[in-house]
């Protein structure tokens, strides 16, 4: 369980219950009170090699945004919740790019307004509605602190709508008793064993995740499994072709009944660059010249022949081991 180093708190999250059962849970935990989650000066002045440490803080404040940004693929929205940022420390975090060094993990205590705007939204449609839940912090990884997860799933009463999220995690066992009215739509993540161990420090092994997605497809759950970020090392068609074949093999039954895929290509970034040669300078260089290019604003992603070689093996390969399962995208 995680134990933070050090709470960074906004005084209004006493004005929530979460915020007070937050407190409490973590009252022996040293605590200072800060003006806004979103301009903690002591964070921002630390340098690289300071990125772990960082990480072993807990951030608890208010969110005040609660834009909904629309999306095209699994969901309609991309909707701000209940964390933002992580404990955990994959090497090509996405959320770096947006908070750089400072992609620590942040609470909202506001759960009740964010979810009721939701079901607004939702009930206002015309037609069905899914809503990414999960797209700036891991929720399962979330839900051990806070219980929001559960919450969400207990109290999400729309009759349109549907919540999907993402996850690295494998303590799924608090989601199986719970009725969540074939609404909710977990997608697991997952990477050759050799990649988790080397890039995604902090988060379950592949064996945990595959035994997660079983046990959520029994529990009655929509499950889809996203093979990200796909990360083209030298021998990446020899650790893929394994993770597919040991997918084929581990998955139960009723998981590969229905299953979808979704693939997505890696994107890097120079912030990413700076900071991993300083805080995991014993780690692999994830970013590769030879076979990658510029995106602008300092991002990086793969040439366009690599990424038509690699969409071309994935859909061969997914539909040699998995020929009744839908690939949804290969971004």
């Amino acid at each position: 369980m995680f134990k933070p180093k050090a709470i960074y708190y906004e005084k209004d999250i006493e004005n929530y219950q979460l915020g007070k059962e937050l407190l409490e849970k973590y009252k022996e935990i040293p605590k200072i009170e800060i003006q806004s989650h979103n301009a903690i000066e002591e964070m921002r002045k630390k340098e690289n090699k300071e990125f772990l440490n960082m990480k072993s803080n807990l951030i608890i404040g208010v969110r005040k945004t609660h834009k909904f940004v629309e999306n095209h693929k699994i969901s309609d929205f991309l909707v701000p919740y209940t964390s933002s940022g992580c404990i955990a420390a994959c090497m090509y975090c996405y959320l770096v790019c947006n908070y750089n060094k400072c992609a620590y993990l942040r609470l909202f205590v506001n759960r009740e307004e964010m979810l009721e705007k939701i079901i607004k939204v939702a009930n206002k449609s015309e037609k069905n509605l899914t809503f990414e839940i999960g797209s700036n912090s891991d929720l399962i990884l979330e839900n051990t602190i806070t219980n929001n997860l559960v919450w969400t799933i207990e109290n999400f009463n729309s009759e349109k709508g549907k919540l999907t999220f993402p996850t690295k995690f494998d303590m799924v066992d608090d989601l199986l008793p719970l009725n969540h009215q074939g609404k909710m739509i977990v997608r697991m993540s997952v990477n050759p064993e050799e990649i988790i161990n080397k890039v995604e420090f902090g988060t379950s092994r592949l064996k945990g995740r595959i035994e997660a997605i079983n046990k959520l497809k029994e529990a009655g759950y929509q499950v889809g499994i996203l093979i990200a970020p796909v990360i083209f090392v030298e021998n990446w068609k020899e650790l893929y072709l394994e993770l597919i074949q040991r997918l084929e093999q581990e998955l139960s039954e009723k998981a590969k009944k229905d299953i979808f895929f979704e693939v997505i290509f890696m994107t890097y970034s120079y912030v990413h660059t700076k900071i991993n040669e300083e805080a995991f300078p014993n780690a692999i260089n994830l970013y590769n010249k030879e076979i990658m290019t510029g995106r602008g604003r300092g991002k990086y992603w793969y040439k366009e022949e690599i990424r038509k070689e690699g969409e071309k093996f994935f859909r061969e390969q997914l539909k040699k081991y998995f020929p009744n399962n839908e690939i949804i995208y290969i971004v």
